[in-house]
């Protein structure tokens, strides 16, 4: 009787856990190797075996949003908050993409969530701001941005913002002062401000 002395490649684990852990291997490695629409039919295929993996709708999620699919990103992201209900990812996925759609109440509520579940978190202070200037709540908003400021101080986004929404206000003399920080290590940004407020810096106009 002969011997095979061969080595064979191991085969996947073919149970529905060990399916999913196979599955989601190979979907990663697909977007390391930026082969996106293919990762995405194997996060399909892991919903179809697990409705409940946290990782293939948050990827789904994220797809979808990449290509201005909202409300079907919106759905896969709250289906991840069902489950990860205390992680601050979770809201503010949800507050994103409902910020992007203009649905502006559930976005703060989202973001104010995310925040409560992680006060450092810049990029749900930012949100934040954005839907507070959207509901024209400008003094909210500074506070907001100013967080974000604190906690990513050579961003200029929220320096940006910052800048505009004293204009809102009718004060310009604090604009111009962000103006002139914000010009510090960011000029084309400055520049970018000068010409959406009218304002010079050195000068008001």
């Amino acid at each position: 009787m002969s011997v095979n002395t061969h080595l064979s490649p191991a085969k996947p684990n073919t149970s529905g856990r060990g399916r999913c852990l196979w599955l989601r291997w190979k979907a990663k490695l697909l977007l390391v190797i930026g082969l996106r629409a293919q990762a995405h039919a194997v996060f399909e295929e892991i919903l179809a075996i697990h409705p409940e993996d946290v990782l293939a709708l948050n990827s789904l999620g994220y797809n979808e949003l990449n290509n201005r699919r909202l409300s079907q990103a919106l759905d896969f992201f709250e289906r991840a908050l069902v489950l990860t209900p205390t992680q601050a990812n979770a809201h503010f996925n949800v507050g994103f993409v409902c910020e992007e759609m203009g649905r502006s109440q559930e976005a703060e509520r989202a973001f104010t969530k995310a925040i409560q579940m992680d006060e450092k978190m810049d990029r749900a202070w930012y949100g934040l701001g954005l839907v507070l200037v959207r509901q024209r709540r400008f003094e909210e908003s500074l506070v907001a941005f100013k967080r974000n400021t604190e906690l990513q101080s050579m961003s200029p986004y929220a320096w940006y913002q910052m800048a505009r929404v004293p204009m809102q206000l009718h004060q310009p003399e604090k604009a111009l002062e962000v103006m002139r920080h914000l010009n510090g290590f960011e000029p084309k940004v400055g520049a970018q401000l000068e010409r959406k407020t009218g304002l010079k810096l050195g000068k008001l106009v």
